[in-house]
């Protein structure tokens, strides 16, 4: 081998540099391991939000002390190597930018019946198209009866876009590339608007980014720990707003007039039983106020006839007082049944001229121990026919949480000059009229207050409310960041609890150990000492992927660290090669040095044909997978280049430098020298027999496919799924039946052990406002309670930290529209693939035989592996959900039967070239036989080290792992029994002329 010196230091400097990335996780690991023993010692377990302020507080003192090699905290943190969700606990979410929302805001909201019946149209379209929200707009609005122009003075000719289009001729061809144009600058506002949110937010190693030029944008906060902090944090739009509130005294007469109208229609609507069937949970208190407000008529009545005399009013737990905005407080749970009362037509008529504009809203929900429940106070503001503000959050250009004189938390905020003015204004008019100024944030009053001392001046104010200190900052961050331009939901979210990431990394190093001492342990079995340089090799290839990863800032998951073992397994698979083809030159009589020197060179072939095979679908997983799946294919591709070098190169030294002096390498051991070394088997003769079997295997497939189907995760189908651990075990079927009288449909699954289920559902799948979350999250809890420790509240049921005993321990939702984008681009990630190998062995054989059987062969795994994945997938103890991870276990699969097969295929080719005399038959059994020891060897690791991963690996991965056991074996047999037949059978001449043969195997 030439370069010698060169390759060595390559590989030392390589080696250190690794060496150097990886010391920043130690430094960052050891501060860390330090603040939670500090942490631990100063709290019990039983206060984990006092822990994490501790350890958080620990972290922060010693930020910027040198700690080794001069490298202090905070440095070391920034470039550790980063964990995903699945080992360090966190959020990761898809928002998804509403596109609807900017467009009725590019109209001023406008109300032209062809325009609003577009954007309803477009949303039915998105259900079935690939095409992006405003593709859908547009060929809706194209679609409708008439000539319905964008460029109308009704749609988008208005000031907001008088700069851009300038006539109401425009065509709509013209028009539309405008629209284009603002849409992108609205989703890239929003982008930075949440990016400056998040870089306040405190979190370590955060990843925010637009997926491509759609309106989603992906959100990873690995160790956030406060979960609904974030979600609040990322979907409010900061939408702040002021404005004048009526006081009780004004609308005191049209409450009074809406309880009788809505009575009246009630009463009207539905036979006096079924009214009575919908009055709930009211207590003595109402009467009295219903008292109070109707003038002094008894209602000590039945409280039953209150709720139907009085349906509005006897829901009503608190007054208002004269003089004061608050209308009246209401119970939380009876919201919905008030906002239905004020939206009745019949009801706002009741609203005199001057208050026909008014706007309902409500304050923030809080908790009343003498009511027993959440509250929430009506207010009523003074609204206008355009519903615009007459001063918005725009003007803010500075919030900060401080304190009132009370030492209450508010936000304190500095307005422009504008809107100083404006400001000045409307605080003149309520200390002169002696009004209130409502200070609404998102549709909710955060305070009314009134004026006191005068016009307010110079563009201060503050928001008051029952703030945390924490919900004081993160209202500031929210509001210095600026409003969304939209509204933005999570259509795909997950959270992993610490626990569990904690749990993983146990697992995943305990897999990772036994499965690196097995394959350690079989190359010295199997070769001797030149297994002993392979697994020094091996060592180095490790050192190489994780100070790779390191060094690139990638961030390793659990299926990363799947697919670094499974590298572990594949990476003997070059070594194998080599030595089994230094066997084969040692056997034809050579010298031990030129058999080496030949074994390295006949085997670069078939280790860079294997290599690159498994390296495309790889590299198509990388482009088109998310989160997890990214992680498996980085590390699988580094994996890949990294095991190239230290088996061609690093190896190859070992074993140059151990033979210079003549010492023999016989690359076997005493057991293993004879192990199919003179094997004759006729494969090409018993292919009728294999034909059969797996004819017979995919016609099993086949049938259970289209009866039994697969079990679709929710990444394909939406849903909420939720893993929800228990102190105890319990009856996964009796926890089901209870989701289901709850849900309507529902599932619940033992997942690892009997103490811990997978529960999923897809009530209100079409819904993914955060309110809906909070709901189905309670409603889980409330059916859950009885599993649950005595005394377990719902805000333990739902935090997050580590140690966590019983609860919800990881939540994942996709929505319906995002479910059907993920099915098609796996479908097409699948036939992409495809479509890629079978070019690339085209390329490199020159026969379309050989790409027929190559796919062929894939098929024929698939097919079974989706098979066996429908037939055993009700009764399997672990989860079996059809989802990206297992997309991600297809593709790899493909990649395996294809690495097997094309090391078959060059040494057919070779064979072609060197036995010129041979007749077909005997070339392609020779070929088989000749590479027997390696496709058996490389494919026992393999399975060997997936079988350690399968049995002490993360429950979340065993599908994935599954997936790959079936695979591996199916691979193997189909490249011995399928690939190979089925490119014998397919050349029309079995005695093909060997001078056409010859001259095409030159061009190769």
């Amino acid at each position: 081998m030439q370069n010698k010196g060169l390759i060595k230091v390559f590989a030392i400097l390589f080696g250190l540099v690794s060496l150097y990335q990886l010391s920043y996780t130690y430094i960052a690991n050891n501060v860390e391991d330090d603040a939670k023993a500090f942490a631990n010692a100063k709290f019990p377990a039983n206060e984990p939000i006092k822990r994490n302020i501790a350890e958080a507080s620990y972290l922060d003192s010693i930020g910027n002390v040198p700690i080794m090699l001069g490298i202090d905290y905070n440095t070391a943190k920034e470039k550790e190597l980063n964990k995903g969700l699945d080992l360090k606990g966190g959020i990761n979410v898809i928002l998804q930018v509403s596109v609807k929302d900017i467009l009725k805001g590019l109209a001023n909201n406008s109300k032209d019946a062809a325009f609003n019946q577009a954007l309803n149209d477009a949303f039915v379209l998105q259900r079935k198209s690939q095409d992006t929200y405003l593709e859908s707009f547009f060929k809706a609005y194209e679609a409708l009866p008439g000539d319905n122009l964008l460029a109308s003075p009704d749609v988008f000719f208005n000031k907001n876009l008088e700069d851009d289009i300038t006539s109401s001729e425009m065509t709509n061809k013209e028009v539309q590339p405008v629209i284009e144009r603002k849409i992108d600058e609205s989703i890239t506002a929003a982008f930075e608007v949440l990016r400056k949110r998040i870089d306040k937010f405190g979190v370590t190693q955060p990843n925010i980014q637009r997926i491509g030029k759609s309106a989603r944008i992906l959100v990873e906060l690995p160790g956030a720990k406060d979960v609904e902090r974030v979600k609040k944090l990322l979907q409010s739009t900061a939408q702040l707003e002021f404005w004048s509130v009526y006081k009780l005294d004004e609308l005191q007469n049209f409450m009074v007039a809406a309880d009788k109208k809505i009575a009246e229609l009630t009463k009207k609507d539905a036979p006096e039983e079924e009214v009575a069937e919908k009055v709930k949970d009211s207590t003595d208190t109402e009467g009295n106020i219903v008292d109070d407000l109707i003038g002094g008529e008894d209602v000590n009545e039945s409280l039953e006839n209150a709720q139907l005399d009085n349906p509005f009013l006897s829901k009503m737990v608190f007054p208002g007082q004269m003089g004061r905005p608050e209308l009246g407080t209401f119970r939380l749970k009876d919201t919905a049944a008030i906002d239905g009362y004020l939206r009745m037509p019949q009801v706002k008529a009741l609203l005199s001229n001057d208050q026909r504009y008014a706007k309902f809203v409500w304050g923030i929900a809080q908790d009343d121990k003498n009511v027993g429940e959440e509250v929430i106070t009506l207010y009523a503001i003074k609204s206008n026919r355009d519903q615009k503000p007459p001063l918005a959050g725009g003007v803010v250009v500075d919030a900060v949480q401080t304190y009132d004189q009370l030492g209450r938390v508010v936000v304190s905020m500095q307005m422009n000059a504008s809107g100083s003015r404006v400001w000045e204004q409307m605080t003149g008019e309520a200390y002169s009229n002696q009004t209130q100024i409502a200070i609404v944030l998102d549709d909710i009053v955060y305070s009314a207050p009134g004026v006191t001392s005068g016009p307010i001046a110079g563009g201060r104010s503050q928001i008051s409310g029952d703030f945390s200190i924490v919900e004081g900052q993160d209202l500031a961050n929210v509001l210095r960041a600026g409003k969304l331009p939209a509204s933005a939901e999570i259509v795909q979210g997950e959270v992993v609890g610490p626990t569990l990431g904690q749990e993983a990394i146990d697992s995943g190093m305990i897999s990772f150990g036994l499965a690196l001492v097995f394959v350690l342990f079989w190359m010295i079995f199997y070769y001797g000492k030149a297994g002993a340089f392979a697994d020094v090799a091996l060592a180095v290839n490790i050192l190489f992927i994780f100070g790779i990863l390191a060094g690139l800032g990638a961030v390793l998951t659990l299926p990363g660290i799947a697919g670094i073992i499974l590298t572990i397994g594949m990476s003997v698979d070059a070594n194998v090669l080599i030595f089994e083809r230094i066997k084969e030159e040692l056997a034809k009589g050579k010298a031990q040095k030129d058999a080496i020197n030949d074994g390295f060179n006949n085997a670069l072939s078939s280790i860079l044909d294997a290599n690159i095979t498994t390296g495309l679908t790889g590299i198509i997983l990388l482009m088109f997978g998310t989160g997890p799946i990214q992680g498996f294919a980085t590390t699988l591709l580094i994996g890949i280049a990294t095991s190239l070098f230290t088996a061609i190169f690093i190896t190859r030294l070992f074993i140059d430098s151990y033979t210079k002096n003549g010492q023999p390498l016989p690359c076997t051991t005493s057991i293993t020298k004879n192990i199919l070394r003179k094997n004759h088997f006729e494969f090409l003769g018993k292919r009728k027999i294999a034909y059969a079997v797996s004819g017979v295997l995919i016609a099993i497939s086949l049938g259970s496919l289209f009866t039994n189907g697969l079990n679709q995760g929710v990444d394909f189908v939406g849903g909420r799924t939720y893993t929800v651990r228990f102190d105890r075990d319990v009856d996964a079927n009796q926890v089901k039946d209870d989701m289901v009288a709850i849900f309507q449909s529902a599932e619940a699954k033992t997942y690892g052990g009997d103490n811990q289920l997978k529960i999923t559902t897809k009530y209100k799948v079409d819904e993914t406002g955060t309110e809906v979350d909070e709901e189905i999250e309670q409603m889980m809890f409330d059916g859950l309670k009885s599993y649950l420790p005595e005394g377990f509240t719902f805000n333990q049921y739902i935090d997050d930290y580590e140690h966590k005993i019983a609860g919800r321990m990881e939540s994942y939702k996709v929505s319906p529209t995002i479910a059907d984008d993920i099915k098609k681009a796996s479908f097409w990630v699948v036939l992409g693939s495809l479509v890629v190998v079978f070019l690339y062995i085209l390329f490199r054989f020159r026969r379309w035989q050989f790409s027929l059987g190559a796919v062929t062969a894939v098929f024929h795994d698939v097919i079974i592996v989706l098979g066996v994945f429908s037939l055993t997938y009700k009764f399997m103890p672990f989860n079996m959900e059809i989802d990206q991870s297992f997309i991600a276990a297809i593709l790899t699969v493909i990649g395996y039967s294809l690495n097997d097969t094309v090391v078959v295929f060059d040494r057919i080719r070779e064979y072609f070239n060197e036995h010129t005399t041979w007749k077909m038959p005997k070339i392609i059994d020779a070929a088989l036989n000749s590479t027997l020891s390696r496709t058996l060897n490389t494919s026992l690791t393999t399975l060997i080290v997936l079988l350690s991963i399968f049995t002490f690996g993360a429950d979340s991965i065993k599908g994935l792992i599954f997936a790959l056991i079936v695979g591996v074996v199916v691979g193997t047999y189909s490249s011995l029994f399928i690939a190979t037949p089925i490119f014998f059978d397919s050349v029309k001449k079995k005695g093909i002329d060997l001078a056409d043969k010859k001259e095409e195997e030159e061009e190769v």
